[in-house]
């Protein structure tokens, strides 16, 4: 995954749910909004068939619009659904093993918290970006860390690795993040939950990565 051309990239997680008619339709009018260079499809508790669906209907939007699609733990199915990638907690199995499983062609990020130890670790060991946070209060999940913006900048000066922020960040708060070395910030509910709707939220995120 390379770093993108400007400083830093948007990085969109889906939902954990969603009526998949209707997400297709907020994905659409979020890519509407500017640019986005990576989707995460984040589904839990269900069942694999409607995995399979929504990556079916969804990643010919991402690729249509020039993203690359992540599937989030289940490199099983990133191999069946021809998805870009994967992206992998600590309790989602070994990196080697997903390499082997994936090929060289496919990205691997691997989620560090606020773990310097485990990001070099997974440098190390074929990961493709790591992702740090949660850096401020999210709802999203229960956060393992909660490291300083300034984890971002050892990362960057230290490694040619991409690294990602994540947890709470919103269009008013990524500046610190931007700052220190971010390659990606990724975002949840500030898209998805923005009143305005989808398109509004990644038009405010890419002018305050671009401030």
């Amino acid at each position: 995954m390379p770093n993108p051309q400007h400083k830093c990239g948007l990085y969109l997680i889906s939902p954990e749910s969603f009526v998949l008619e209707e997400f297709a339709e907020q994905l659409k009018q979020a890519f509407s909004g500017g640019r986005i260079d990576v989707f995460q499809l984040r589904m839990k508790n269900t069942l694999d068939a409607n995995i399979i669906a929504a990556c079916k209907v969804l990643i010919p939007i991402c690729h249509e619009n020039g993203a690359q699609f992540i599937l989030n733990d289940r490199v099983d199915l990133a191999i069946k659904v021809g998805a870009d990638g994967v992206h992998i907690g600590i309790e989602d199995g070994r990196i080697e093993d997903a390499r082997a499983l994936l090929g060289k062609n496919k990205v691997i990020g691997v989620s560090c918290y606020a773990d310097s130890d485990r990001a070099i670790d997974a440098a190390e060991k074929g990961a493709d970006y790591v992702a740090f946070g949660a850096f401020y209060d999210t709802k999203t999940k229960i956060p393992r860390g909660r490291p300083e913006p300034k984890i971002l900048k050892w990362w960057t000066e230290n490694s040619v690795i991409p690294c990602v922020a994540i947890g709470g960040i919103k269009y008013h708060n990524c500046k610190p993040l931007v700052e220190n070395g971010a390659d990606f910030i990724a975002v949840v509910t500030a898209v998805w939950d923005d009143p305005e709707g989808a398109a509004h939220a990644v038009s405010k995120l890419n002018q305050a990565i671009l401030a």
